[in-house]
């Protein structure tokens, strides 16, 4: 899916407002869902990486950065997923050797490369999957909306150039639930880049004692020989443009960029010609490491790919979020 224009920060006009009852109803729908759900309290602290506006946030690379510091601290921790895009329901243990994109979904795949990594669409039977298999810590990424399984602590991701967008629940909007019903429950923000739609300001106004971290993506090694090529940039992420302000910001001079729908399975054909396209333009063919996944091995070649970290504006906050996690 990709995501209506009417959808952004200071748009809406009437396609929001006709929509507006629907979503208001979808709003009502989590909120009864969420008081009429008995949680489930894994015996193993809970930490859910989750957003409130649907896809492009920064949820991953949030949840591959704290299970880093997880383990660098000695903790035996586990993702938990729901596993979008794939089609395995679990609870099952991904295995990189035989799993791939299309039967566990693409980030779970990028997860299980730090740690072990459960899909579970009933995130409740992939808890109990992962105590019973001895973990310490369950990292979830995304489920902040699932009221089934209790969380110990929960970190919302924000992008600052998209904010909340319009506002408005989807379909009228991109929010999963209401701004503040989100907030209310939320043990931090994480401020993902510049804060175009000031975030800040409506955290503040809203929740004046909740947690602001800050961060920014940071390129891996590979934009040092990408700076200053030509290339022919593709990524079906929920928002592609991020990615192409990311390798401009490196230097690299995009000829073409081409942005697929969220989670799109390239085919062979798809690929084929973006090869062709960028062979005879003479441009370097790069994409996401998560985009990566969902390409079939035998056509990997010849494309490159651009890893991302996070780098935190401070690191101390996040000692003070792990202590009240553990």
């Amino acid at each position: 899916m990709r995501a209506p224009d009417f959808w952004q920060r200071g748009q809406g006009g009437i396609n929001a407002l006709a929509l507006a009852p629907l979503g208001w109803a979808y709003g009502l729908a989590g909120k009864l869902r969420r008081t009429l759900t008995d949680e489930w309290h894994a015996p193993i602290p809970v930490l859910c990486i989750g957003n409130v506006v649907a896809g492009g946030a920064g949820k991953t690379p949030v949840a591959i950065d704290i299970g880093q510091r997880l383990l660098a601290r000695g903790i035996t921790l586990n993702f938990l997923s729901r596993g979008y895009g794939g089609t395995e329901a679990g609870p099952h243990r991904v295995n990189g050797e035989i799993d791939n994109a299309a039967n566990v979904g693409d980030e779970p795949m990028l997860l299980s490369r730090i740690a072990p990594t459960w899909i579970a669409r009933d995130r409740v039977a992939g808890a109990q999957a992962i105590a019973r298999n001895g973990g310490n810590v369950i990292v979830m990424d995304d489920g902040f909306q699932n009221p089934a399984l209790a969380k110990t602590c929960s970190v919302l991701v924000v992008d600052g150039r998209y904010g909340f967008g319009n506002g408005r629940v989807t379909p009228a909007g991109p929010l999963r639930e209401s701004v503040p019903d989100a907030l209310a429950r939320a043990d931090a923000i994480v401020l993902i880049g510049p804060d175009d739609s000031d975030v800040a300001d409506q955290v503040a106004a809203l929740s004046p004692n909740l947690p602001l971290m800050r961060a920014k993506i940071v390129p891996g090694d590979e934009i040092e020989k990408l700076s200053g090529k030509k290339v022919s940039a593709f990524a079906a992420i929920a928002r592609p443009e991020k990615f192409f302000q990311t390798l401009e910001d490196g230097g690299c001079k995009i000829v073409e960029r081409h942005g697929f729908a969220d989670h799109h399975v390239f085919t062979r054909q798809e690929i084929t010609t973006l090869k062709e396209r960028s062979r005879d333009a003479g441009l370097r063919l790069v994409t996401t490491e998560k985009d990566l996944t969902r390409i079939a091995p035998d056509q990997r070649d010849d494309i490159e790919t651009l890893t991302i970290t996070l780098h935190w504006e401070d690191e101390a906050a996040l000692s003070t979020l792990f202590d009240r996690l553990l």
